[in-house]
């Protein structure tokens, strides 16, 4: 997946790329981003991960994670659909 900065140091990611993770058409995913329902984070790594930085979206129980380098190329991807916590679990 390409993943680009912008001037303010903002990330870019490629929406087909993305829509195909997430496993929705473009429209779908256009329209998940319109009512805020993408929600994404980036951590930045310190000690022995600085350099690296971790870009988060989520959308509903699927969560798409990337390790980037110090030159914003993706090392590593998953998707993790994450379940819903029972009553009387401890939260995940």
């Amino acid at each position: 997946m390409l993943i680009e900065r912008d001037p303010n140091g903002d990330f870019i990611l490629d929406s087909t790329e993305l829509a195909e993770r997430f496993g929705l058409s473009q429209a779908d995913l256009r329209r998940h981003m319109r009512h805020g329902s993408i929600v994404s984070s980036v951590e930045i790594g310190t000690a022995e991960h600085a350099g690296t930085k971790r870009v988060s979206l989520r959308l509903g129980n699927r969560l798409w994670r990337a390790v980037l380098n110090d030159e914003n190329e993706v090392q590593h991807e998953e998707m993790t659909i994450l379940r819903r916590n029972t009553p009387g679990q401890p939260p995940r």
